[in-house]
């Protein structure tokens, strides 16, 4: 391992002159910062972060906390908070809950430990107004930012999200414009906000054009491509015969098509259908899909300046950004 003291015997500086070079202090000229930088680099040195650590009380690094990186709608979002934390000299500590509480009170806690500077979190909702872990990071000052909305027991903490009633409003809006009259909806997991406030904007929308919301064209879904097989054989199974549905997220609306062409039914020709996401698969489903567009990319970048809001000690507040319809054809007016 390449030490300062090595660099600065070939340089014959001394140690002191050789670290100031490096941290880029002012009273080392242009000459000799430039030469030492240059033997640094040509000799293959690598800072040592921990003791950087001790001397500045901190560590660069962040955590960062989702369900998994695998799943479409964290991925472009976890890249643009990776590319932006890197260009501010940050590393990203990644783990994954599974959705699953236990598990994400383990990886808070093995990132605290980690002495993280900060940390992105999308919460493992649950029905609890209190969860400790999230009690202990506010006690410790951690600086936290949500991706998404927050629940009851992480409200004291600010997120970044779309407008997500907003959106859903203008999915139905959009099939109500086509003519649709009975509109059936497979709404998301029930302990999560998001899926709350998008199944709260199609309600909005229907009774805003005289239509009141029907609990036998609801059904429970969740937030996987076997979510909506599950609820399309269900709705099939019930005879319920609605002329468009609107599904929670775009995983849902392809489980529910593949249901839907399996059986014969023909989309749009036979019912529209509707997801929310716009991830890569609803652009190039063989019925491409009429969505919503997160811009997943600004969300990240969003999510890294309030955390350098934070850091700094200002008052950073939750940022909502706006979803963009796409309409794709997979909607069209009702037969008849």
């Amino acid at each position: 391992m390449v030490r300062l003291k090595d660099i600065a015997v070939i340089a014959r500086v001394s140690v002191m002159t050789v670290s100031k070079a490096l941290r880029d202090e002012p009273d080392v000229s242009d000459a000799t910062r430039s030469k030492i930088k240059a033997l640094a680099a040509q000799m293959g040195y690598v800072p040592d972060s921990s003791a950087q650590g001790l001397r500045t009380k901190t560590t660069k690094l962040f955590g960062l906390v989702v369900p998994a990186t695998t799943s479409p709608v964290y991925a472009r979002m976890v890249l643009a908070i990776e590319e932006r934390a890197y260009e501010l000299g940050y590393d990203l500590l990644i783990a994954h809950t599974l959705n699953k509480p236990d598990r994400e009170d383990l990886v808070l806690r093995r990132l605290l430990s980690r002495r993280v500077d900060g940390l992105f979190v999308t919460p493992v909702y649950r029905f609890e107004a209190e969860a400790r872990i999230y009690q202990e990071i506010a006690a410790r000052k951690v600086p936290t930012v949500l991706l998404g909305p927050p629940a009851p027991f992480c409200k004291n903490f600010p997120s970044v999200e779309i407008e997500e009633q907003v959106a859903s409003y203008n999915i139905t809006k959009h099939l109500l414009g086509l003519g649709h009259k009975t509109i059936a909806y497979f709404t998301g997991p029930t302990a999560a906000p998001w899926a709350h406030e998008r199944f709260e904007g199609y309600r909005r929308a229907l009774r805003e054009a005289g239509l009141q919301p029907d609990d036998k064209y609801v059904f429970q879904s969740g937030n996987t491509i076997e979510d909506g097989v599950n609820a399309a054989l269900q709705m099939l199974n019930e005879n319920c015969h609605p002329t468009a549905i609107q599904a929670v997220s775009d995983m849902v609306a392809i489980g529910a098509a593949e249901t839907l062409l399996q059986q014969g039914i023909r989309i749009p020709e036979d019912i529209s259908l509707a997801g929310f996401g716009n991830i890569l698969l609803a652009e190039h489903f063989r019925v491409p899909l009429t969505t919503v567009r997160q811009p997943k990319l600004r969300l990240g970048l969003a999510a890294v300046e309030m955390m350098m809001g934070l850091i700094r000690g200002e008052n950073v507040q939750t940022r909502r950004l706006p979803a963009e319809l796409v309409e794709r054809k997979s909607t069209a007016a009702p037969k008849g």
